[in-house]
């Protein structure tokens, strides 16, 4: 493998004197955190309080391609990095990825790690998301042969990355896509179907870890395990004039996966969560209308036991196969982005609703809707979330809304005996343009709750000198709280950020101070719990 890099490295190198052969290109990101102990908001008790107080990511990306040939090497470094695990420290350093890939007429040949999805990634997505150490690239082979314009199959095996290793078990899959149109210049019709197939074999050495498991159940929780799982998807987007359809159904065989919510009876008394197998079944649909000044858009998606990994014995955000399309909206404002709901795997119906409309240049609303339960109707989370936007002429913009909410903590969050969360958010948002290149922007939110820890109130002033300056304040203040401190006594906490950010050309430096609560992480459906933090950030990205 390294002389494989070596080798790399010196095509490279060789390369770059020749820039009329192909484009070289790349991406540098690091991250550097510097931890405070702050016993008053629970930022202890980890090793990077306790004793390491240092933790930083790096990540360097390394392309060449021409017309017909790519290859690509990243170089990832974690050191006391808390990203694998919040309440740990993981440190690793070495070739995070390396891929080739060549065009050879109508066949693409693809090796090393591969990012691939197979329809909206129900049954198969190799992705990488940093922020909640995602990296599920297949290490393995891929082919990909172009019938025509229209129409594609590819076929791909190999193993599922985890770190700088491998997942064991096997992994391989199928998926044919394609366009037709129909109809006529003035009445348009298109269809673009799609099927995919995936087959994923558990180890012999997982295996065993299911079985040492299967061994503590009692009879009537036991079941013949079996290694392979097969899973298959349908899909297609159909669209006719303004409107646009889109459907797919997911299907997986019996598969074994772990059910946090299931009582298991041992040898030894009762618990929470237990080995199951399984057939999974996902159905998803959405219809949008876009015209004029008028856009809509329908989803609904019901899930049932499609938890889907390499190896069942994996917890958490391990192994993921696959990826569940979240079906609420993706918030962005501190307090309306507290709490967001995780996709559930094991049972789901989820609805969702997305109205606008542009009254004028000046003025535009939107109306957004979701509810989500499980599939025997327990209420697991509703938002209501509105939206006006307010624009005059090229000095100022107003954007406005309210926020209704409930979630439900013990399903997202595996607090027990806990009341929903129910939350009532109006917040605020004015850009106020001074010149061409200065401005500024403030922001209030206020959340009412009587759950978790309480209401809130945040506010945040950014200052930016286009194109290289951006000055950040802000600051959560818990105005009516429900914790106790360690002497069990209510404590009104103050978590302020300080921030400045710098850009020049392609590169990108921001450091802050950051004081902030404990609550959920999430990008796009998948999340996860962290702890407080106390201490500075400093974040770098340089494109070239």
């Amino acid at each position: 493998m390294y002389k494989f890099f070596i080798i790399l490295f010196t095509f490279f190198t060789t390369r770059a004197f020749n820039q009329d052969q192909g484009i070289i290109s790349g991406a540098f990101e690091t991250n550097a955190n510097v931890f405070l102990r702050d016993s008053s908001i629970n930022a202890i008790n980890t090793p990077q309080y306790d004793r390491q107080f240092f933790g930083g990511e790096a990540w360097l990306n390394l392309n060449y391609s021409t017309k017909d040939f790519k290859i690509g090497t990243r170089f990832d470094m974690f050191n006391n990095s808390n990203l694998r695990n919040p309440t740990d420290s993981y440190s690793g350093i070495g070739i995070g990825r390396w891929y080739v890939q060549k065009s050879l007429g109508q066949v693409e040949i693809s090796v090393g790690y591969l990012y691939d999805q197979i329809g909206s990634g129900f049954i198969f997505r190799a992705f990488e998301n940093r922020p909640l150490f995602i990296d599920n690239a297949v290490y393995g082979a891929r082919v990909k042969y172009n019938f025509s314009d229209n129409w594609n199959v590819m076929a791909f095996a190999g193993k599922l990355k985890n770190a700088f290793d491998t997942y064991t078990g096997n992994i391989k899959g199928l998926r044919v896509e394609g366009f037709v149109s129909l109809g006529s210049d003035e009445s348009p019709f298109t269809l673009a179907p799609g099927a995919g197939f995936i087959n994923r074999t558990i180890s012999d050495e997982n295996m065993a870890g299911v079985i040492d498991a299967l061994r503590t159940y009692l009879d009537e929780d036991r079941f013949i395990p079996d290694h392979n799982v097969y899973s298959g998807t349908i899909y297609n987007t159909a669209r006719y004039k303004e409107f646009s359809i889109y459907t797919e159904l997911s299907v997986k065989s019996k598969d074994i996966f772990y059910n946090p919510f299931a009582m298991k009876k041992e040898i030894v008394g009762n618990s929470t969560g237990k080995l199951e197998q399984r057939a999974g079944t996902v159905f998803y649909g959405s219809i949008s209308y876009a015209k004029g000044n008028l856009g809509i858009n329908f989803e609904a998606k019901r899930t049932e036991n499609f938890n889907f990994r390499i190896d069942p014995n994996q917890r958490l955000l391990r192994g993921l196969v696959n990826f569940l399309l979240p079906l609420n909206r993706q918030n962005t404002y501190r307090l309306t982005a507290r709490y967001s709901p995780a996709a559930q795997d094991i049972s789901e119906m989820a609805y969702a609703a997305d109205i606008r409309y542009k009254f004028s240049k000046s003025l535009s609303a939107a109306l957004n809707y979701s509810d989500i339960r499980t599939i025997e109707g327990n209420a697991l989370f509703h938002e209501i979330y509105t939206e006006i936007i307010y624009k005059y002429k090229r000095k100022w913009q107003l954007t406005s809304g309210l926020q209704l909410l409930s979630y439900n903590q013990e399903v997202y969050e595996m607090k027990s005996e806990v009341p929903l969360v129910k939350t009532i958010v109006p917040y605020l948002d004015l850009l106020y343009r001074f010149s061409s290149n200065r401005s500024l922007r403030t922001e209030f939110q206020y959340m009412d709750t009587k759950q978790d820890f309480g209401s809130w109130i945040f506010g945040l002033t950014e200052y930016s000198i286009a194109p290289k300056w951006n000055f950040e304040v802000s600051g959560m203040y818990n105005v009516k709280p429900k914790k106790v401190n360690s002497k069990g006594e209510i404590e009104k906490i103050f978590y302020p950020t300080l921030g400045i950010v710098f850009i020049k050309d392609s590169q990108r430096y921001s450091l802050r101070y950051v004081k902030q609560v404990e609550g959920v992480v999430c990008s796009g459906g998948i999340c996860r719990l962290e702890p407080a933090f106390s201490g500075f950030r400093f974040n770098m990205t340089a494109t070239f």
